[in-house]
């Protein structure tokens, strides 16, 4: 069934949405979210050749042809927020390049250890919490609307395997409550993008029993989604060998798809910028993707691969100088 039908036939034999014209090419993106911060602090980022020049135009180069950015509610030094947001996304369309906004529902970084809710979120009762994540989703997408900006793809939550907006949408606790919060934004993404693509991003894409938990329990409370996001960093997955990882990753995105009758997209992938086997791992995961039944992948984004020396991350892929490493070279594959 892999190639016998195209990605439309899909949608129709599996039961989902059909995808958007903006949606039918296959995204090969990366998260810049650090790229103001980082030229705000003097960063340069270099070409292959070794000259300087803007990061959009430099990923271009590289293959992508998308970017992801992440939108904190109030952060304390403003980078992520909204203003920030637009800026970048700005630029990504100016460049040419189509958008993906992950919503945190938090203040800073939000994933399977931290689901912190916004200080002026704090006291809020579980209702006034639903109708926050709708005000927030539709003042940010407002915003980028009035700039210019259409987002292909939305969102609602980052890394959700745990829920988000603990304790209240702790998913292992309330698991109704996380599908209320996960609908709440739905319904405001549609509000302002009807035609917008609203995803539910999980982690560790080879732990199919978790994706199968948490989106059984988004199913029964009735939480609307598009899309199934993954993250996969097959260096880290624990017990597994990177390859044993990237083959239970396309384990697990075929059982979504046929499952759920949703479309996929690698949300996140990495790997250490200096491993050996770098550009491998990913050019496998774009081969595995590539391969999902029914060509119901829609793209792999690499999470901050222009990160170099910053913050201590090690798995961004351009080099202590500022340049693409070669892993960035498995994007350009056709």
């Amino acid at each position: 069934m892999k190639h016998a039908f195209s990605a439309l036939a899909a949608c129709l034999v599996l039961g989902a949405p059909c995808a958007h014209a903006a949606d039918t090419h296959f995204a090969k993106g990366a998260d810049v979210g650090w790229v103001s911060e980082m030229e705000a602090a003097g960063r340069v980022f270099r070409n292959r050749d070794g000259k300087t020049g803007d990061l959009y135009a430099i990923l271009k180069e590289q293959g992508m042809d998308a970017i992801r950015l992440r939108a904190w509610v109030n952060p304390q030094d403003g980078w992520n927020g909204t203003a920030d947001v637009v800026a970048k996304a700005k630029r990504a369309t100016a460049a040419g390049m189509r958008v993906m906004i992950d919503f945190h529902y938090s203040d800073s970084w939000a994933d399977p250890q931290q689901q912190t809710k916004p200080k002026a979120w704090a006291g809020y009762t579980l209702p006034q919490l639903a109708d926050a994540v709708a005000a927030h989703t539709r003042s940010v997408l407002t915003a980028l609307r009035d700039a210019g900006v259409t987002p292909t793809w939305v969102q609602v939550g980052n890394e959700t395997r745990t829920g988000l907006l603990w304790p209240e949408g702790d998913a292992t606790k309330h698991m109704d409550n996380y599908a209320r919060f996960v609908d709440s934004g739905y319904g405001a993404v549609k509000q302002v993008f009807p035609d917008a693509i609203v995803i539910v991003h999980v982690d560790n894409c080879h732990d199919n029993a978790t994706f199968r938990w948490n989106f059984d329990g988004l199913k029964a409370h009735g939480a609307r989604f598009d899309m199934i996001g993954v993250s996969s960093y097959p260096t880290t997955a624990k017990n597994h060998t990177w390859q044993s990882a990237t083959a239970a990753c396309l384990a697990n995105l075929n059982d979504m798809v046929h499952r759920y009758g949703k479309p996929v997209i690698l949300s996140e992938v990495g790997v250490p910028w200096d491993h050996p086997d770098g550009k491998a791992v990913i050019a496998d995961l774009i081969a595995k993707a590539r391969a999902v039944d029914g060509g119901m992948a829609r793209g792999v984004f690499y999470w901050e691969p222009e990160a170099y020396d910053w913050k201590g991350y090690p798995m961004g892929a351009f080099d202590r100088g500022g340049k693409p490493t070669a892993i960035m070279d498995a994007f350009l594959e056709r």
